[in-house]
């Protein structure tokens, strides 16, 4: 028997309410997309199909540069990460894969901890190494890199985390493993550009040896921080050159606040999956640099966007589409409970609008270089609420039409306030 934190009565009390105004909303946009041709039904299905992933350290608060400050009730391990997660999957029905973080993770029996998620209808998604911050009694340190570093017993331990990272994942169920590092530079001159690559090439090349015939190994850029000079995976170009070198299994992670200010996300998908070479997102929102906010609290049609060539690679996925979806944000000020179902719902609602599109009439319009026609196509879509559909797809599963008073009705954050350890003051990273 499945358990479930918040009461399946609550929940049903809730949506008994809201009931009859849903189906009015809904009846409302099954008309007006009739118009257009599109069955609501069929957008409802798909709806029910698609999943994000959550990540289990975006279960806590995270913190600025100078300081963080705790929620009361936050998780404090891997277990109340879990249980956080399992109150976003039941109330929001699309979140159903927790992406873990390791060393931060680490259990003693794995096994165990993979029957605790199925437990909650959770399963493990993609496993996340982390060679960017030393850990207590680590015998090197990373402070000159890690799988790039000119010292062979950093690198050395660097590879040898990340094939342990594989082979957790084996035991939670996982056949992704999402590499990111900050190694880099600070000054000009301090490391050769080119040597510190062809490290990185060979060390990464080790791990990749290491994956399961059936595991896809992921590469994730980003442009700076903590290296404010030069990072050694610094953009899609450079992770591209190290996924086609390291072979199939290999491929790039896009995070939508790894890029300079004004890049196009949209057209690098696009390439990617050109190139065959498009292994998963990271979603999230930026307004500065990587701020890790709320997806789509700042650029919604971004997303939007990203979707849309999403929905073009899946219609035509040329050697293959099967992207991982993940939520990767800071809660600095939120509830994260509050935030990921937030990010979760923009995103499958981007997911919803790019399969509106008339793609008929779009390609049409491109090929006659009707410049007005092609934008209005794409914006008619943005333009669809189809919240109607995301909250009857969400009820008709078994979670909340209104997740957010749902939510706030159980009292959770409260109950765990009572129960679970505090979290103490954090004094930020400068």
């Amino acid at each position: 028997m499945q358990n479930t934190v918040i009461s399946p009565d609550l929940i049903e009390q809730d949506n008994a309410a809201r009931l009859d105004a849903l189906e009015e909303d809904y009846a409302a946009l099954s008309r007006a997309l009739e118009r257009r041709g599109i069955a609501i039904g069929q957008v409802k299905e798909r709806a029910k199909d698609w999943s994000v992933a959550v990540p289990s350290w975006g279960a806590g608060r995270g913190g600025t540069r100078f300081a963080k400050f705790p929620l009361a009730g936050e998780p404090t391990n891997i277990h109340e990460k879990l249980e956080d997660c399992a109150v976003i999957h039941q109330l929001g029905r699309t979140t159903p894969g927790v992406s873990p973080h390791f060393p931060w993770d680490r259990v003693e029996d794995y096994s165990a901890l993979r029957e605790e998620a199925e437990s909650y209808g959770l399963h493990f998604d993609a496993v996340n190494s982390n060679t960017f911050q030393d850990q207590q009694d680590q015998p090197q340190s990373y402070a000159t890199g890690s799988l790039s570093s000119t010292l062979e017993p950093t690198r050395r331990q660097a590879i040898e985390h990340n094939v342990e990272c594989i082979e957790i994942g084996r035991h939670l169920g996982s056949d992704r493993l999402t590499v990111w590092v900050g190694d880099g530079t600070n000054f000009p001159g301090q490391q050769d550009m080119g040597r510190s690559f062809d490290r990185y090439l060979d060390a990464a090349a080790e791990v990749y040896a290491a994956l399961p015939a059936d595991w896809t190994m992921m590469l994730e850029h980003k442009m700076f921080e903590p290296a404010f000079y030069s990072s050694v995976i610094s953009d899609w170009g450079s992770s591209l050159m190290a996924a086609q070198e390291l072979g199939e299994q290999c491929k790039c992670l896009v995070d939508l606040g790894h890029h300079a200010p004004n890049v196009n996300i949209e057209q690098i998908v696009a390439r990617l999956h050109r190139a065959g070479k498009l292994g998963g997102f990271h979603f999230n929102d930026s307004k500065y640099g990587d701020d890790d906010l709320d997806s789509g609290s700042i650029n919604p049609h971004q997303l939007f966007l990203v979707f849309n060539e999403l929905a073009e690679a899946e219609t035509a996925p040329r050697g293959g589409f099967d992207p991982a979806y993940m939520i990767d944000q800071s809660h600095n000020v939120t509830d994260p409970i509050e935030s990921m179902l937030s990010s979760a719902e923009t995103i499958a609602g981007c997911h919803a609008r790019a399969w509106l599109v008339d793609r008929e009439a779009l390609h049409a319009a491109q090929e006659s270089n009707d410049v007005m026609l092609a934008f209005r196509t794409l914006r008619q879509a943005y333009e669809t609420d189809v919240g109607p559909i995301l909250a009857m797809a969400r009820m008709e599963q078994g979670g909340a039409i209104d997740w957010l008073g749902t939510y706030r009705a159980s009292q959770h954050r409260e109950r765990k306030a009572q129960e679970r350890r505090a979290v103490g003051l954090g004094a930020g990273i400068v």
